[in-house]
């Protein structure tokens, strides 16, 4: 697979992201299945793997960990703290905490389900806007300076915070939602990443599996899926925005690709130091995704697809009010 740079490394094109093997999108694969799929991922040329101390409370990185234990040499191991599931009376929650001493507990916690000594890229998953970003990026720098993880990234943080935090310590990477119908980091963070030698890490690049063409009723999602609770899948919502699939379609077999690799294949082009990390929980979907390095785009199919699908003509926020309250990118 082709590469590109992430931060100080050299990475495969294309990352994996783990998540949706254990967390968010319904139930999850067996593990003997899950952990398939991330050696699928190695043999394909795969190098960099993302997953978080909150996807599915430490079993993603248990998972991640194992998969990858024999392989540990080869690949740059991402992860992330700052948000994490913690235990109450009631059950486990889902916590926001930036505090030095959280962000330290997760780094440990962390390396011990990964069965490693250090973290390629660890992130701050989300700044916690009760801390300073500047206390939670210092607890950060110490742990780099303390040997347990290597380089620093963000996530779903404003180009003002960036700079803010890269004022304490180079920050690496940062790591939010793009595609043709989230493009945010278009306002600023693009910029400033690159003003910073920060690499932009895309998560959700196929928007939440809108631009791979399979999801036609959202009716059909189950109870416990994510994409329930975001605006742009709701019922008459999805209904406006699914009918721009039909010539976004039309430009993939114009282009000689699949849907996936059409949406993939426009952020590579947009930004030649951008990584996209796709999930999946399907070796075929997996291939097809990381086939997308290969795919030759026009800059009419790029200017097509930008006039297709963008703020404008998609229908409905990324996030609902109080997702949207949590995070500080910019808002269109």
């Amino acid at each position: 697979m082709k590469q590109r740079q992430l931060g100080p490394y050299t990475v495969s094109a294309i990352g994996l992201g783990c998540m949706n093997l254990s967390h968010a999108y319904g139930a999850p694969p067996a593990p003997e299945a899950a952990e398939a799929l991330i050696h699928r991922a190695l043999d394909l040329g795969v190098t960099m793997f993302d997953t978080a101390a909150l996807y599915g409370f430490g079993t993603n990185e248990l998972l991640v960990g194992k998969a990858l234990k024999a392989h540990r040499s080869q690949i740059i191991l991402c992860s992330k703290g700052g948000m994490a599931g913690v235990s109450f009376p009631e059950g486990v929650k889902r916590v926001i905490n930036g505090r030095p001493e959280a962000i330290r507990q997760n780094c440990e916690e962390s390396l011990a389900r990964l069965g490693t000594d250090v973290i390629d890229l660890y992130y701050l998953h989300r700044w916690d806007k009760q801390v300073p970003i500047e206390d939670s990026v210092g607890a950060l720098s110490d742990l780099v300076r303390a040997g347990k993880i290597r380089e620093i990234g963000l996530s779903e943080v404003s180009a003002t915070t960036l700079r803010k935090a890269h004022a304490v310590h180079p920050i690496a990477a940062v790591q939010t939602e793009y595609s043709l119908w989230t493009r945010n980091p278009e306002i600023a963070v693009l910029k400033a990443c690159e003003e910073l030698a920060a690499t932009f890490v895309a998560f959700s690049p196929v928007a939440r599996g809108f631009l791979c063409g399979d999801l036609r009723d959202v009716g059909s999602l189950a109870a416990n899926d994510i994409r329930r609770a975001m605006p742009r899948f709701a019922a008459d919502t999805y209904a406006v925005n699914l009918s721009l699939f039909e010539g976004y379609q039309a430009i993939a077999r114009e282009a000689g690709c699949s849907p996936a690799q059409l949406a993939l294949a426009w952020l590579l082009h947009k930004d030649n130091k951008l990584i996209p990390i796709p999930g999946t929980q399907n070796i075929r979907h997996l291939e097809d995704n990381m086939a997308a390095a290969d795919v030759v785009l026009s800059p009419e199919h790029m200017q097509r697809l930008e006039a297709l699908i963008n703020p404008q003509t998609v229908k409905g926020a990324r996030y609902n009010v109080l997702s949207t309250a949590e995070v500080d990118t910019e808002e269109f």
